[in-house]
């Protein structure tokens, strides 16, 4: 089974036209869809509920715990799939790159990364301060990860990559947690575009970036710590 995993705040809009979006995609899959909504305020409970009766979805609604990272990692917890695909809710993700993931890891990688900076793939309509923002962030993460886009929110992973991995990140970027910390061997990467999103307002703000500063300082002691274990062995 194929586990889609859609964290969201306030994307009731955005869920009407993904859902089906997605559906179609995966029409001749077995999947579920897992919406992880940390107490939405814009009627996404009552849209989500709606559609249930013609989608496989499960819901589940966070009111004492909020974040983009934690919600990822909620939604693995409650999925029934061998593969886990995560993007946002918010059609920045196109759904006719699902297949390519989940096709390629299938046949041959752990993880697979719907990358924004190979070729082939970037950025629709962004101002050049988001970019400039998210090429430097990524620029601070590479010595991290061997991968172009570690900071992408949509990507493709088997299960085994976090059965026992120990993940507590902080802020958005889960899928840096999991390149550095998860069980793989293989990493792929293939383009798309990200899009615009359709509806509501974007949550990154400078309490986000604050988030990600953070969260790199405790990987990189990671990564040190695991070094000298190493290394004093």
């Amino acid at each position: 089974m194929i586990s889609i995993i859609l964290p969201a705040l306030n994307e009731g809009e955005n869920l009407k036209k993904l859902i089906p979006k997605i559906s179609k995609v995966l029409k001749k899959e077995k999947f579920e869809i897992i919406i992880i909504d940390d107490n939405s305020t814009d009627g996404t409970y009552k849209i989500v509920k709606k559609m249930e009766k013609d989608y496989n979805i499960k819901y589940i609604l966070r009111t004492k715990e909020k974040g983009l990272s934690s919600a990822v990692i909620e939604g693995f917890k409650n999925a029934k799939g061998n593969i886990l695909v995560v993007m946002d809710s918010d059609l920045s993700h196109p759904p006719e790159v699902i297949p390519e993931l989940i096709s390629k890891t299938k046949k041959n990688s752990d993880i697979v990364v719907a990358s924004r900076y190979i070729e082939g793939g970037g950025v629709v309509k962004w101002p050049l301060p988001r970019k400039f923002i998210s090429v430097f962030a990524t620029f601070l993460a590479k010595p991290l990860v061997k991968v172009k886009d570690p900071l992408a929110g949509f990507f493709c992973l088997k299960r085994k990559v976090i059965e026992n991995a120990v993940l507590n990140p902080i802020g958005f970027k889960i899928l840096l947690e999991i390149l550095v910390k998860g069980n793989h061997k293989k990493v792929s990467e293939i383009p798309y575009m990200f899009q615009k999103r359709y509806a509501g307002k974007s949550k990154a703000d400078v309490h986000i970036y604050l988030q990600y500063n953070l969260h790199l300082l405790k990987l990189y002691f990671y990564k040190i710590k695991l070094f000298f274990k190493r290394v004093l062995k």
